[in-house]
């Protein structure tokens, strides 16, 4: 499980890492295509669970790319997942308890989108927006391009589709859903706050989570459904602390002119890692080729749990 090229800065005190990929991550699954999914990080991300983690808690889950792995690497025997967003969290029930019959709603969409799929996917959009049916969030996701979810400021889902395709193949869409629906058996799913998961996690929880980055929450064209205030954030962190809580932050990227955001605080004591996550997914919607170098904190607790960081790379 060794980390390779793990150095530490002078400047801040942060761990450069740069990952290996766990064998035992070939071949797992995904649902939907999902902008901003941590499935390149969750190589690095395991490795940071204890051997006597209880659930794996993701309350920020958008495409729960870190259960998913967590589960099929069969690290954690429990999953909890919640978010903000209910028709997402709706969808993943979906995928859960019923692969065949969402697969089924996905295929018919798909057929009847062959005639016109540019005024098909439009009124599918439009229809989502009233009435936040978990299927045809399905079809918007494969859709869109890159799955690159935007929302209107009145939480309206508001991307445009890719005319150069249809999205993903029914046949394709039905296996991605029962492959994760099979390995996510079990799992607990909430929509809402954050806040209550990562302050009463148990002692052997881990909590994993991937919040709206700050330089993306604020501005017209919206990745989520909400943004999140950094002082909120971390006052949850620190009542996080005060009870022990094991837990790890995914959050802001570090760019060649600094960071998009302000690293958190001091005070909170988190072993901060910069993080090679690859080429940037919105780098490469823009033709680019920047590769994203993600911050990621470990709580007190958790490090204490590990006894020592850089143990992992010994």
């Amino acid at each position: 499980m060794n980390i390779l090229n793990f150095t530490e800065s002078e400047n801040d005190g942060s761990l450069t890492v740069a990952p290996g990929k766990l064998p035992a991550l070939a071949n797992v699954p995904h649902p939907f295509p999902y902008q901003g999914s941590k499935r390149a990080l969750a190589h690095a991300v395991l490795r940071f669970l204890p051997s006597d983690t209880g659930a794996l808690v993701e309350p920020f889950a958008g495409s729960a790319a870190i259960s998913i792995a967590s589960r099929y690497a069969h690290m954690t025997s429990q999953v909890v997942m919640c978010d903000i967003n209910e028709p997402l969290m709706a969808m993943w029930q979906r995928i859960i308890d019923d692969p065949t019959g969402l697969a089924d709603e996905y295929e018919a969409m798909w057929n009847e989108s062959l005639d016109d799929p540019k005024g098909f996917f439009l009124k599918k959009r439009l229809e989502f927006n009233e009435t936040l049916n978990p299927a045809i969030l399905l079809y918007l996701l494969n859709r869109i391009v890159k799955g690159a979810v935007r929302y209107a400021k009145n939480g309206a889902f508001n991307q445009s589709a890719d005319n150069r395709r249809l999205g993903a193949k029914p046949v394709t869409v039905r296996d991605r859903l029962a492959r994760t629906s099979k390995v996510m058996q079990g799992t607990t799913v909430h929509s809402g706050s954050y806040e209550s998961l990562l302050i009463e996690a148990s002692e052997v929880d881990v909590v994993y989570m991937d919040p709206p980055y700050q330089g993306v929450t604020n501005v017209a064209d919206h990745r989520y459904m909400a943004g999140l205030a950094r002082d909120d954030f971390e006052r949850a962190l620190r009542k996080a602390n005060a009870n022990g809580v094991s837990y790890i932050v995914s959050y802001d990227a570090v760019r060649p002119d600094n960071k998009y955001g302000e690293a958190l605080s001091a005070d909170l004591e988190l072993t901060h890692l910069h993080l090679l996550a690859g080429r940037s997914a919105q780098s490469t919607l823009s033709g680019g080729t920047e590769v994203t170098v993600e911050s990621l904190y470990l709580s007190p607790a958790l490090v204490q749990r590990l006894g020592s960081v850089k143990s992992l790379v010994a």
